[in-house]
């Protein structure tokens, strides 16, 4: 597991497409900028969303992790 520290935590465990990366846009619209969110999926569809995502807003992923059926990414807002 990682050691990245959180600043934020969304769990969005059961919850299918869109449902996590729709989440994830008003968590961190939430947040400032420099802040690390922790989002832990099951949904396997949200690595290519997440991924697409943090691309096309700035954000940047700074890790992905797969354990299990969980999917756990690291973002730092911009």
């Amino acid at each position: 597991m990682s050691s990245i520290k959180a600043d934020v935590e969304l769990d969005c465990r059961g919850l299918s497409c869109p449902l996590p990366v729709l989440k994830t846009k008003k968590t961190v619209d939430g947040m400032t900028s420099g802040q690390v969110l922790k989002l832990i999926s099951t949904d396997p569809g949200s690595v290519n969303d997440i991924h697409a995502w943090t691309r096309r807003t700035g954000n940047e992923l700074v890790n992905h992790e797969h354990g299990g059926d969980e999917y756990t990414f690291h973002i730092r807002k911009k």
